[in-house]
């Protein structure tokens, strides 16, 4: 069958929003309408996406599932379409995926100071997914956090950096110096594939909430610092390598020159 692109944002808006009604503010249609296309796109699919009570909206399994591969499916469609009007315009773009914490800004200004004419724009790459953005065509290049998928890309190591502990500020660990993997033993951890969540966010604040341990990199924990949590460094956890990251069949010259910067620029001295 046919995936209608349609309905699946539609689709996509009320798993976001878990509400018919605000969903249907979002995509300016009327609720009633919404609801039907929602129908019959489980018809259309034969499978139950969504369970509706008078008060909630809540995804089955197939819908969670469904949700996932919507937002990647509708980021590379949009991607196509802008690289269709790019060509229209002749546009030169070069897009780059980073993992969360990892920081392009700099390799990106560099590059832009000897290329003033190419658009640059940049993707998060989903911790679960990283190589997708480069595998469906949102990205040409990802500035990566190993371990991912590596079939038929190229890898330029750049760095490596260590796993810290995160736990409550008030947690009896928590006013440690550092651990070792010992400490942590009994402790309820948050890491996959125990416990997969959507979102850093979602991580940090389950973690704040008292729902268990995560050990992450260290430059997550410092990106999403926050007074109630902690960070302790676990002196014998292993270590994560960075690197940059595209398909091996790429050969264009921007893309050579922005690797040729990108590696110069993010490596450590």
């Amino acid at each position: 069958m046919d995936l209608d692109l349609r309905k699946l944002r539609y689709f996509a808006a009320v798993a976001e929003h878990r509400h018919f009604g605000r969903a249907a503010e979002q995509l300016y249609i009327a609720q009633p309408v919404l609801s039907r296309q929602i129908k019959s796109f489980e018809q259309e699919l034969q499978c139950t996406l969504l369970v509706r009570t008078t008060r909630s909206v809540e995804l089955t399994a197939a819908g969670k599932q469904l949700y996932e591969e919507a937002q990647g499916i509708l980021a590379a469609v949009a991607a196509a379409v802008r690289r269709v009007h790019d060509v229209d315009r002749r546009v030169q773009r070069l897009v780059v995926a980073f993992s969360p914490g990892l920081h392009v800004s700099d390799a990106i200004r560099a590059f832009t100071s000897r290329h003033p004419d190419v658009e640059t724009d940049v993707v998060p790459a989903r911790w679960w997914e990283q190589d997708a953005p480069l595998r469906d065509g949102r990205a040409q290049v990802g500035y990566l956090r190993r371990p991912f998928d590596e079939a038929g890309l190229h890898i330029i190591p750049i760095g490596h950096e260590p796993r810290v502990a995160c736990m409550p500020a008030e947690h009896p660990l928590a006013c440690r110096g550092q651990l070792t993997s010992a400490d942590l033993d009994g402790e309820r951890m948050l890491d996959a594939p125990t416990r997969r969540t959507s979102s850093l966010e979602e991580k940090f604040e389950l973690i704040a909430s008292g729902h268990g341990i995560a050990l992450v990199p260290l430059s997550v924990a410092q990106s999403y610092a926050r007074p109630d949590l902690a960070r302790l460094p676990v002196t014998d956890a292993p270590g994560i390598d960075t690197c940059l990251a595209v398909l091996a069949d790429r050969r264009e010259k921007l893309l050579r020159d922005f690797l040729e910067i990108a590696t110069a620029t993010l490596r450590p001295a």
